[in-house]
């Protein structure tokens, strides 16, 4: 075998091997360079950043009521004010959405019929033409609680369901809360003192949904 032969042989399988280590090294490294470590519980935690309704409405309620509480105003009070002028009474007593203000209120009745999930309360002072409802369950509808401080707004929201799952929770808190303990069939003819909320639609028809019911 000549010389020119034997320059031309493979190189031992060892020098390979050593080869594809270091490969392994670099690359390794690189990822390791380019992974960024999320502790469970901190800011980048998916999980932490993930929406909760529930725990958003445990929060939340407490604050809305104590603000409505503050804030609400006669019945009466609030029925003629809108009737002389309803945009000066949204501006003056309200808290402004697309669909019209909401109003902080608060009155003590007598119930009447029960429909759906609603009570009527008749309610000394107000007009006749004038319907008074409260929404007592099972089912609570609407967004008047979520809207009720001007505070909570879609911007802090990732999406419309979110937005639209606040709603549905501080509703939940209304009827864990507020309602847990009442049996609203048997309210017919019992006096009751309520502080809630109602978006003006119509100015004949309020209906209310309560952050205080009192059964007297």
């Amino acid at each position: 075998m000549t010389d020119a032969t034997l320059s031309k042989s493979p190189r031992p399988a060892r020098s390979y091997r050593w080869i594809g280590i270091a490969a392994i090294v670099v690359l390794a490294g690189a990822m390791a360079f380019d992974t960024k470590i999320v502790r469970i519980g901190s800011e980048n935690d998916v999980q932490v950043q993930k929406f909760s309704p529930e725990a958003f409405g445990a929060e939340q309620f407490p604050v809305i009521r104590q603000s409505v509480e503050t804030r609400a105003v006669d019945a009466v009070e609030l029925a003629q004010a809108i009737a002389a002028d309803k945009k000066a009474a949204g501006e003056k007593y309200g808290v402004a959405t697309s669909a019209g203000p909401v109003f902080p209120v608060k009155f003590t009745g007598v119930v009447g019929e029960r429909k759906a999930n609603y009570n009527v309360v008749a309610v000394e002072g107000l007009p006749a033409e004038l319907t008074v409802r409260v929404q007592t369950g099972p089912a609570l509808n609407g967004t008047d609680l979520r809207d009720a401080t001007g505070q909570i707004e879609f911007g802090q929201f990732r999406n419309q369901i979110e937005y639209q799952d606040a709603g549905s929770a501080l509703n939940n808190e209304v009827k864990k809360v507020v309602l847990g303990g009442i049996d609203p069939a048997a309210l017919t003819g019992k006096t009751v003192s309520v502080v809630g909320v109602f978006k003006l639609v119509n100015p004949k028809s309020w209906i209310v949904t309560p952050v205080r019911f009192d059964v007297q």
